[in-house]
């Protein structure tokens, strides 16, 4: 399976083609709808948000609801076409600092900065997230279930609770920044506010949780196939995303090998583990515990704070230009995370147990399941 996105970040369409899907599996399209929604509707969005309302369609790919094999084709309306800069402020051949802008214009030998900016903005990620909500849905048939939440901003870090998701999806909702911490939101939200007053953004991270998945998925036979190097690879391929982290990496960089590994024993002929410092894979496979994943990003580039920047055209030094942009894009990066972990994973089972018709790769996977029960897994 694969997907390819096209369209820009104030043209007319967003644009995407899902192949390998395999046939049989109905789309919800409110599903997808409810995804979007919950990518532009949280605390330090921009005024964008409130033009957009990611009307989607599925103009291909399905017969009478269900897909059929063929490729499906996504498309996402932008309602926002125009850019709504400062005086002064309006992209055009200043390149910002920390942005796409000035080595995607030397890369392309371009003289203006737009042609950069328009397809590198995140923009792009409602189309992932319609992507990742597709292959959420599929997911769900074999009782893998995931999310993403806040668990810092601004230097504002939530207290480690549960990971259960269905207590974390509870409190996340309740949330304008999606933190399961309250006391912990309620100051990221005051820190946001800030940020807003003196015209600057900010950064902070976000953990992915998924449950249900089965051991054995990915590979340790070749570099590439590894799914803990593609997971990580999907996730910094987020707009913003620095730093990727599984499981209790960092963490488990600074201990012992006793502490860091996850030790196994037998109860009643099952195989148990009492932690997962290793986030769920092993070996870049899965082990069959959650798989967590913790994205760290940076404040985006564009804010009324101007940096220090020069024109392409006349190499005269000048300030950074802004444009209409979020203070703070943690709590939608929860949002995309989660469909870009979706889509790894669906890719990885659909690799073990094939991708021609939903029936044949239930019957593999069923399969597979009794083998592991006998093995003392799952």
């Amino acid at each position: 399976m694969r997907f390819l996105t096209a369209g820009d970040s104030h043209g007319e369409y967003l644009v995407g083609i899902i192949e390998g899907f395999p046939a049989g599996h109905r789309i919800s399209i409110a599903d997808i709808r409810r995804d979007l929604q919950r990518r532009r509707q949280s605390y330090g969005r921009s005024a964008r948000q409130k033009i957009e309302t990611d009307s989607v369609q599925i103009v291909s790919g399905l017969w009478k609801g269900k897909t059929t094999g063929a490729p499906l084709a996504i498309l996402i309306q932008n309602l926002g076409r125009t850019v709504s800069g400062k005086p002064g402020g309006a992209l055009g051949t200043v390149p910002r600092p920390g942005h796409a802008d000035l080595p995607g214009a030397l890369k392309y030998g371009l003289r203006e900065v737009p042609p950069v900016s328009e397809r590198a903005s995140a923009r792009s990620t409602a189309l992932r997230v319609a992507i990742g909500s597709v292959a959420k849905s599929l997911l769900e048939d074999f009782s893998i279930d995931m999310l993403g939440h806040v668990t810092s901003i601004g230097g504002i870090d939530a207290q480690k609770g549960s990971r259960s998701i269905k207590t974390l999806r509870r409190k996340v909702a309740r949330s304008p920044v999606y933190c399961g911490d309250k006391q912990a939101a309620d100051r990221m939200i005051e820190v946001i506010r800030e940020a807003k007053k003196s015209g600057d953004s900010l950064g902070g991270a976000i953990e992915v949780i998924a449950t249900g998945v089965v051991p054995g998925l990915g590979t340790h036979v070749e570099w590439d196939r590894k799914l803990d190097g593609r997971l990580a690879g999907a996730m910094m391929s987020i707009q913003s995303v620095k730093a990727v982290e599984i499981g209790e990496g960092l963490e488990c960089s600074r201990k012992k090998g006793f502490e860091s590994h996850d030790a196994m024993y037998l109860d009643g002929g099952h195989v148990r583990r009492d932690t997962n410092h290793a986030g769920g894979i092993e070996g870049s496979m899965t082990n069959g515990e959650d798989i967590v994943v913790t994205l760290y990003a940076k404040p985006i580039p564009t804010s009324l704070k101007r940096l220090p920047s020069f024109n392409m055209k006349t190499l005269k030094p000048t300030k950074s230009p802004f444009v209409r942009s979020d203070v703070c894009v943690l709590p939608p990066l929860a949002v995309i995370a989660e469909a870009v972990m979706a889509w790894e994973l669906l890719v990885a089972m659909t690799e073990k147990f094939g991708c021609d018709s939903v029936d044949e790769m239930t019957a593999n996977y069923r399969s597979y399941v009794k083998q592991l029960r006998k093995r003392g897994m799952r």
